[in-house]
């Protein structure tokens, strides 16, 4: 059994007037990511621990913020190509696990949704996916509602 863990992490700005996607699920806010694409900063930091794992790269390679292509793409669509890579290699998830860090909103009530959505796209059981998120107590530029950071580990296996 050959197994391979891949971390990933991403930043987005906030920004008032932007919608804020998060884990494939729109959440409603006064602010939002900033980005090309729709900015969904947990499925890039997936996308990021994806394709880490098998040393193919990082979502800027694969999807460059300078292809018009990608402009305000899903971020669904993203995190779909990143493991029809890992497949394509011979691997498959074993299990996710992530953390959101940011001070509002409260994410609590969208987390089903998030898992359920994800582990379609990874084909696994929403039991192997795992979404946590925690504030900066009001500290930094993610307690000033600044920004938003997602952190991502996966674990894959050889078939």
């Amino acid at each position: 059994m050959t197994l391979r863990i891949g971390q990933g992490i991403d930043f987005h700005q906030l920004a008032e007037g932007r919608e804020l996607w998060l884990g494939g699920v729109l959440i409603p806010h006064s602010k939002g990511a900033v980005g090309h694409s729709d900015a969904d900063v947990l499925l890039h930091a997936i996308c990021d621990a994806l394709l880490g794992a098998l040393s193919l790269g990082d979502i800027g390679h694969h999807f460059p913020d300078t292809d018009m292509k990608y402009k305000g793409i899903d971020s669904k669509i993203l995190l779909k190509e990143s493991y029809d890579l890992v497949l394509q290699k011979g691997y498959k998830l074993v299990n996710m696990d992530s953390t959101l860090l940011l001070q509002a909103p409260k994410i609590k009530p969208y987390v089903a949704h998030m898992r359920e959505t994800i582990a379609a796209i990874l084909q696994v059981n929403i039991e192997d996916i795992s979404i946590k998120a925690t504030t900066t107590e009001h500290l930094s530029f993610i307690g000033r509602e600044e920004g938003v950071v997602a952190t991502a580990n996966v674990l894959l296996e050889k078939q």
